[in-house]
């Protein structure tokens, strides 16, 4: 790990991509600690962190902006507007025939679809924004040390969370195409981290058993390596390219595999799901007096509602990504296309049918594994109030290794093309 970290730094164009990347993280978290214009003093703020706190609705919105919320951040927005901008555009792309042509366009179409997104999560973070001034205001947060009319005052507000929404938009895609690795991923991932040493502490002052937490950890580091493993496991379908003569040679032949990994979807389906599940939340944010609302809120963000309905959206979104992210009719064409085939499989429409099967197959253990490991942390919560597990639960575990993973072999790709070893042996 060290050699290859060492080997990155050797290459300027890579240690440029990783100074830029680890500032920009930097960044984003002191964006998570600058308040917003007109935020009382600390003091003032503990029955606004302590409602949030027991809410379990706003406390998942929290932990998902790494604390910014509950600051009064200009970040307090957090990555949220993005990821839900991205599932109405994917989900739409199935839905509207114009999009799915535009995103078979190449380059020139995920363009448009990218600057669709921009829009829609400026649209996005402008209610949020609006409702998170309601919130504030519901646990008698008052801006009036301005000094200025309210008006202006709750417009200054909502104006600096907006913006605050749009800088981490901007930030995310800086690291996606300037950067190493997924840029919204990473986001996600440096928020969580970010609450590892409050967790600690808090989970060895509220139990007051030190062991206990040590325990918690032992497990969580002990499912590391068994995420890893289903993480980079694969179903390998056999490829047999027939012999041709070209000119005076002889082509073909020889034998190989389609990968077909166990989690095509990566940690795609987690956000996703996690984001729809905690889309009422921020929509209870507009009416926080209302009984009913915050009880529907809470019901979808914690309980056994919270847990059924994120199993079937894991699966849901494993199934649906992966068939955007792997087309069996095109794979079985550009095989007939080079001459290769599968054993004991006709060309063409037979070949596509078998690979989507595989597929099938294989997404589902993926994705109930998933499930499985970011519903069970959650129970042991509910029945346990173990801040750690909440905060580094299977959801969390899964994110941080996933995005891990993807960043380092997007790392190991680059220094394979200047010749040096990686990270991965």
């Amino acid at each position: 790990m060290l050699k290859g970290l060492a080997n990155a730094f050797r290459v300027p164009e890579l240690r440029k991509k990783l100074l830029l990347t680890c500032g920009i993280l930097l960044l984003y978290r002191f964006g998570a600690y600058l308040p917003v214009p007109g935020v009382p003093f600390q003091d003032m703020l503990g029955a606004y962190q302590a409602g949030l706190s027991s809410n379990g609705a706003m406390a998942v919105l929290n932990l998902f902006s790494g604390g910014a919320l509950s600051r009064m951040s200009v970040f307090s927005l957090g990555i949220m507007p993005y990821i839900t901008a991205q599932i109405i555009l994917q989900l739409m792309q199935a839905v509207i025939p114009g999009l799915g042509e535009l995103a078979k366009e190449g380059e020139a179409g995920q363009r448009k679809i990218t600057q669709y997104t921009r829009y829609l999560t400026i649209g996005l973070a402008l209610l949020n924004a609006v409702g998170y001034l309601f919130l504030f205001g519901s646990y008698g947060v008052s801006f009036a040390n301005m000094g200025i009319p309210v008006a202006l005052e709750n417009v200054i507000v909502v104006f600096t969370l907006l913006v605050g929404a749009i800088i981490i938009m901007w930030l995310g895609e800086v690291i996606t195409q300037r950067g190493i690795g997924n840029g919204m991923s990473l986001i996600i991932f440096a928020n969580i981290m970010s609450g590892l040493p409050t967790s600690l502490i808090s989970s060895v002052t509220t139990t007051g058993n030190v062991v206990l937490t040590v325990i918690t950890l032992l497990v969580i580091i002990a499912i590391i390596p068994v995420i890893v493993y289903v993480e980079r496991g694969q179903r390998r379908i056999p490829v047999q390219y027939a012999k041709r003569v070209v000119g005076r040679r002889m082509m073909g032949g020889q034998s190989t595999y389609l990968p077909i990994k166990v989690n095509t979807a990566g940690v795609v389906p987690i956000i996703f799901a996690s984001a729809v599940l905690y889309l009422p939340a921020q929509l209870a944010v507009f009416f926080p007096t209302v009984g009913w609302v915050q009880a529907v809120a809470s019901a979808l963000s914690t309980g056994w509602l919270n847990w059924v309905l994120s199993v079937l959206l894991i699966v849901a979104f494993a199934y649906f990504y992966s068939s955007m992210v792997f087309n069996p009719t095109e794979t079985a064409d550009q095989l007939r296309k080079q001459g290769g085939f599968i054993p004991g499989v006709r060309p063409g429409a037979a070949t596509a049918d078998y690979i989507k099967d595989c597929i099938d197959h294989v997404t589902l253990p993926g994705a109930l594994f998933m499930s499985i490991l970011a519903v069970v942390p959650t129970i042991i919560f509910w029945f346990t109030g173990n801040s750690l597990i909440q905060a580094f639960g299977g959801t969390s575990v899964l994110i941080m290794v996933g995005v891990a993973m993807d960043t380092l072999s997007s790392l190991e790709s680059q220094l394979k093309m200047h010749n040096y070893d990686g990270f991965f042996k």
